[in-house]
């Protein structure tokens, strides 16, 4: 038989060797943070749809009011264009600048804990 005092180091050890497994194990990713390929997408063809559509209905409005059949819908599309696209890649340089700061805190994590 093994006597109270043994069985109860035995058990002050488990706890300390389940107390550094939980903190060696990998954090799981939240999913607020996390982007998938699908959503990056998403948000990219939103962003240029939204900015043509603006600029297509600027356009037209403007034609209806002075008169100008298609002319300013043209150039007003291609601004709206231009526009979304600016913003897709303001987006993405977001994104990135996202993931290198999280892979950077993932390595700095993993250099200092060994």
């Amino acid at each position: 038989m093994i006597d109270p005092a043994e069985k109860e180091r035995l058990a002050e050890l488990e706890a300390r060797i389940d107390a550094a497994k939980k903190a060696a194990a990998e954090p799981e990713p939240r999913a607020d943070e996390h982007y998938s390929q699908a959503q990056v997408a998403w948000r990219m063809v939103t962003e240029l749809v939204a900015g043509l559509l603006i600029g297509f209905g600027m356009g037209y409005g403007l034609d209806a009011v002075f008169g100008t059949t298609p002319f300013l819908m043209l150039i007003f599309t291609l601004l709206g264009f231009i526009a979304g696209v600016k913003t897709m890649l303001r987006s993405v340089t977001e994104i990135q600048e996202k993931q290198a700061a999280t892979a950077a805190q993932d390595d700095e994590g993993r250099n200092s804990g060994g």
